[in-house]
């Protein structure tokens, strides 16, 4: 059994102005137990890092994200937690979900993907209309999974600088005053209602559109729940993606080796971007507290009914047990079942449009600027749930 007799570390462990993955998970991966960890805010927890304890804690019902909402005090990383459908317990969970699914199909994804490679050329045509240098962020990351939501949602081009706004407002990890973030949301909140009332009178070939056309038997969902959902896409997509798209390129340029090898052989790249994803690890923490509904054993940890689980999947995407030489970037290895996406009743249900956007920003970046390097100071993010560079200059 785990000695909980040791002090517990200060969570979070990763810094912000890089992508590695803090020493302290590794130390974490070597023991036979969770990790006790004492929050910045309301309390200590256990921490998951193995790859069969993290899946656990993520797939296992009897451990619930919404206990959160009923508890005073919630142990957490950060001044606010995220809410809506990444907070929800089956059987509510698996409702949404599977109408949800219903609308976003393969098809649809796929559908998608020339408006990227589209979006994506016409942002390099902008660069080198311009001139070195640039601004990767600004000018390539941000644009890209901005315009494929909004074409997903049927959002009008004009509106876009609005979505990033509130986006931006929703993902900081800043202490807004309780009044900021309500209006942010609620702005947001309105703007999607406005959408769907639109849509309920004329439908599109769009995502919202589906959704509300998505039911099972006499259900569908309601106008609060497509509300929810269509934040949970905005906000994932959104801001994992256009972090990804920087993280990648940095990375790669670290690994000429292996840059070289995609450059050459693009046809390796939905290879490369599994690799990727298992390798960088995205979130600045685990983000999501999990409840104990009873006594579970996790690993060699015994977790009593009501405490704490955060689970890492940054750091079960390094475990050994699960990958070899789990910190070398390896396009060849077989990456699939990382925890990029979550594992379980959370697994992302946009993974497959991250993919297809990933796939082609980075595909069309090293076609059309086999040269591109850093060229100046990268600025990284340090106010946000994800990890990655706010500018990145680069030349080509």
């Amino acid at each position: 059994m785990t000695n909980t007799m040791e002090p517990p570390l200060s969570y979070p462990f990763n810094r912000f102005d890089g992508l590695e993955l803090s020493e302290r998970y590794a130390q974490a991966l070597s023991r036979t137990g969770l990790t006790r960890i004492t929050l910045p805010f309301d309390g200590d927890a256990w921490l998951a890092t193995r790859y069969e304890d993290v899946r656990l804690v993520l797939s296992d019902r009897r451990f619930s994200r919404a206990e959160a909402t009923q508890r005073e005090r919630v142990p957490r990383a950060f001044p606010r937690v995220a809410g809506g459908i990444v907070i929800m317990d089956p059987p509510e969970l698996t409702r949404l979900r599977k109408l949800a699914l219903q609308a976003f199909t393969v098809r649809r994804v796929e559908g998608l993907r020339p408006h990227v490679r589209e979006v994506a050329d016409g942002l390099i045509d902008d660069m080198l209309r311009r001139g070195a240098p640039a601004d990767l962020v600004a000018d390539y990351a941000l644009p890209i999974p901005m315009s494929v939501i909004c074409e997903l949602l049927g959002v009008p081009l004009a509106d876009q600088p609005r979505f990033k706004i509130w986006n931006d407002s929703l993902l900081s990890t800043n202490a807004l005053s309780a009044e900021e973030t309500q209006q942010n949301l609620g702005e947001l909140s309105h703007y999607i209602m406005a959408l769907i009332d639109e849509r309920r009178a004329r439908p599109r070939d769009d995502l919202i559109s589906a959704m509300i056309q998505a039911r099972d038997q006499d259900d569908r969902l309601s106008q609060g729940e497509l509300v929810l959902l269509c934040i949970a896409i905005l906000v994932a997509g959104y801001e994992g993606v256009s972090s990804h798209i920087p993280n990648f390129l940095y990375t790669l340029l670290s690994r000429p080796d292996t840059l070289d090898r995609l450059r050459s052989d693009p046809d390796r790249m939905a290879d490369a971007v599994e690799e990727l994803l298992r390798l960088i690890p995205l979130a600045s923490a685990a983000m999501f507290v999990h409840f104990a509904r009873e006594d579970v054993q996790v690993g060699d940890t015994l977790v009593r009914a009501g405490e704490a689980v955060f689970a890492s999947v940054g750091a079960a995407n390094r475990d050994p047990h699960r990958f070899h030489q789990p910190d070398h970037l390896d396009i060849d290895r077989d990456a699939s079942g990382h925890f990029a996406f979550g594992h379980g009743m959370h697994h992302c249900i946009g993974a497959g449009l991250a993919r297809v956007e990933l796939q082609e920003a980075l595909g069309v970046l090293l076609r059309r600027l086999p040269e591109i390097h850093l060229c100046g100071e990268i600025e990284w993010k340090t106010k946000t749930f994800f990890r990655g560079p706010r500018r990145m200059p680069v030349a080509w």
